[in-house]
This record gives C-alpha cells, sequence and structure tokens, in this order.
C-alpha cells in the first residue's frame, strides 16, 4: 500500500475524475503509483454509494475491484449489527474486506477479523485504526484452522465465498468454500449463536433444512430499495420456534419495511378476490423471496387476485403494507374495445407481467405504449375472469 506524498496528492486532486479517462490519459509522474492510485479512486467512488460512512474518513484504503465489489452495503451491515445481540467476543471467520466485521464488532467488547488474503488482512488492519476501532484484531489465517484453535465466542459470523475453483458462481450451500455444512457441528459447539449468510438466490427452506432444522432459530431475507440482496440465517443450540423476518431496507436511517412471522402460521387456503376492490399491491422483493402470501393476505386483510398472481387487492387503503401501493383506476379484459376504452388518453405507462401469457414488450406493442410515466399497467391472469389489466397510479 503505497503511502507517497506524490501518490497521495494524486488521488486527492482526481478524487471526482472520470477513471477510465484518466487511465486513457497516461501522464505518469515519476513518483505516482498510477495503478494503485487509480483503484483508490475507483474504489473511494464506489464507497460513496455504498458505504458512505467510510468514504468519509480520510486515509481508508479501498481493495481490488472484486473485492470492494463483493462487500455488504453499509445497510446491510447495520442490519446484521441490529441483530447480532452483544456479549465479549465476536469471530468473522472470512473477512474479507472487513465491513460487516467493523459494523457487528460495535455490539462486542473483543471482535476477531479473520482474513487468508495477506493484502486484504493489511488494508482492514490500517482501515481500523482509522475508524478508531480498537476492539478488533486482525488475524491473517484460513477461517477454518482458527476455527479448530478457537475455545468459545458468542457470535460466529460466517459468509462462505460463492466462487468456485475456476471463478464461475455458485449458490448451493455445500459448494461454497468453506462449506458450512462440514463445520456447521464445530460451530455450534464453539459459539453460543451461529450467523451465516448465503446467496438470496437460495430458496431458505431448502437451507433451512440442509443446516437443520433443530439449529435455525432466525431467517432475515434482506432487500435494499426492494432488490433482494441477502439471506441472513442465525443458529443456535436450544429450542424456540424459528422466525422469518423480510426486510426491505431504505437509504434513510428510518427508512424500511419490516414483516415477521413464524412458518406454522401459514395457511393453505387462498382468500378469494373481490368485486369491489380500488387499491392494489405488490409486496417487495424479501416477501416475495420468503413466498408467504396466504399469511400476508390474512396479517393485511387484502385478497390475492389468484394464487399464482402475487398481487393483491382491497377496497380500503392499507396503508403499512409491506411492497407498493397503487390506486386502480380502471380493470379490462383483452378484449379489443374494452382496451380501447381503457386506454384513452394513456401514451406511456411502467407494465408488468404476472401470470401473464405475453412478455413486456410484447404487451407494451401490443397496446403502442411508451415506456414510463405516472401510469402502471399491471397484467395478469385471474382465475374465472381470464386475462386482466389493471390501470393504476403509485400511491405515495
Amino acid at each position: 500500500m503505497p503511502t507517497n506524498q506524490a501518490t497521495l496528492q494524486f488521488i486527492q486532486q482526481h478524487a471526482g475524475d472520470d477513471v477510465r479517462k484518466l487511465a486513457l490519459a497516461g501522464k505518469r509522474e515519476a513518483d505516482v503509483d498510477l495503478p494503485f492510485a487509480l483503484e483508490q479512486i475507483a474504489g473511494r467512488q464506489k464507497a460513496v454509494l455504498k458505504i458512505p460512512s467510510w468514504a468519509a474518513v480520510e486515509g481508508i484504503t479501498y481493495p481490488p475491484h472484486l473485492s470492494l465489489e463483493q462487500c455488504s452495503s453499509e445497510q446491510t451491515a447495520r442490519y446484521k449489527a441490529d441483530i447480532a445481540g452483544e456479549g465479549e467476543r465476536f469471530v468473522d471467520l472470512t473477512a474479507g474486506f472487513g465491513v460487516d466485521c467493523a459494523f457487528i464488532s460495535s455490539r462486542f467488547q473483543r471482535a476477531v477479523y479473520v482474513e487468508q488474503q495477506p493484502q486484504l488482512c493489511a488494508i482492514a488492519s490500517e482501515n481500523f485504526k482509522h475508524l478508531g476501532l480498537t476492539n478488533i484484531e486482525t488475524v491473517c489465517g484460513n477461517g477454518v484452522d482458527y476455527l479448530h484453535a478457537l475455545d468459545h465466542a458468542d457470535l460466529l459470523f460466517i459468509d462462505p465465498a460463492r466462487r468456485n475453483e475456476h471463478g464461475g458462481r455458485t449458490y448451493g450451500i455445500a459448494d461454497c468454500t468453506p462449506n458450512v455444512l462440514e463445520i456447521l457441528d464445530e460451530m455450534l459447539e464453539k459459539a453460543n449463536k451461529v450467523m451465516i449468510k448465503l446467496s438470496p438466490m437460495l430458496d431458505w427452506r431448502k437451507a433451512v433444512t440442509d443446516l437443520g432444522e433443530q439449529w435455525v432459530r432466525e431467517v432475515h431475507i434482506v432487500s435494499v430499495d426492494n432488490e433482494c440482496k441477502e439471506l441472513l440465517l442465525i443458529l443456535s443450540k436450544g429450542e424456540s420456534p424459528l422466525r422469518v423476518v423480510c426486510v426491505n431496507l431504505g437509504r434513510g436511517a428510518d427508512d424500511g419495511e419490516v414483516f415477521e412471522y413464524v412458518p406454522c402460521e401459514e395457511r393453505e387456503e387462498c382468500m378469494l378476490s373481490t368485486d369491489t376492490f380500488r387499491f392494489l399491491y405488490e409486496p417487495n422483493a424479501s416477501i416475495m423471496k420468503a413466498g408467504c402470501f396466504e399469511l400476508i393476505a390474512r396479517k393485511f386483510g387484502v385478497s390475492q387476485l389468484d394464487r399464482n398472481s402475487h398481487l393483491f387487492v382491497s377496497d380500503k387503503e392499507i396503508k403499512d403494507f409491506p411492497g407498493r401501493r397503487f390506486t386502480i383506476e380502471r380493470v379490462t379484459s383483452m378484449n379489443k374495445r374494452e382496451l380501447r376504452d381503457a386506454m384513452v388518453g394513456i401514451t406511456q405507462a411502467n407494465i408488468a407481467v404476472r401470470n401473464f401469457p405475453m412478455t413486456v414488450d410484447a404487451l407494451r406493442k401490443r397496446l403502442k405504449l411508451r415506456d414510463g410515466g405516472d401510469v402502471f399497467i399491471f397484467a395478469t391472469t385471474v382465475a374465472r375472469q381470464g386475462h386482466l389489466l389493471f390501470v393504476c397510479r403509485k400511491k405515495s
């Protein structure tokens, strides 16, 4: 990690510049480590959006692009800290750039950062000093080896690498490195609680089954701005019912939606849609991932349009529904005359299809509408009523 003054000045002078243009310009000052400087400029620009509190600290060093791309965002790291509990010792066995470790460590007296890449260890060690995190010990080594030597921790955190030896993406628990299934018993023996971060592509029910229903206490499906980012599982010995928490985090500290339930509360029957609906609801990404649609219908007093549509309706507005809310202005079948009447005055719209035999592009072409605007059209199939279009406007 070069620290000569010329390189630092170059980074400061070009902090807001386009990195690609800087690279193409090819101006090489004798004392400037240009590759490192470009990496730091690009890293901070990304951190402004992804980890803003770090980007505001002078002296933070950023890792190569892939490590920064793979690290947690500040929103998800803060969320992990909120659900981590507290205690004397916390150990992150696969710490990487150290974002999760840094935020979770604030809840514990001591923390241990374990990472096998020397470059990342060196970066994290320096960054923790700049961040004032004096309670974190950095260990350069293999997380599994460290686990074998560990006596006890209040919390163990592990985020297994989701790439194989060829660099391809993997999603299954057994396909990640390390294979959590092989060390799970030891983690549960040596920690009061284990937190595992998994791919959002995984089915949470299968993950619970693979890890052991007797150990999994909490499942957290974490979205940011309605994009599913992480699947977090908390495990421990003892007995308590499984909780599933669907959270959609916003950009602000107080933004977000949280829906929590116990899976045994779900029921199979689907509430029928009514004929007197005025409002339409689209669940957020975490609810969609959880798949708890019957429970959502019952808890919020809304009706599913159809079991396969994952859209809900009501005659009265439900302001705390976990997702987007719309006012229904018109409902039309695909009958040519009805369509023509329903589309009067509409030249552009945001179109979504759910359980519908046409793609968005094909339907847009059929309706002769441009993309965008403040009109939203949901195309779906409703039992006994066929293919319908719901013409709506979004509620703030």
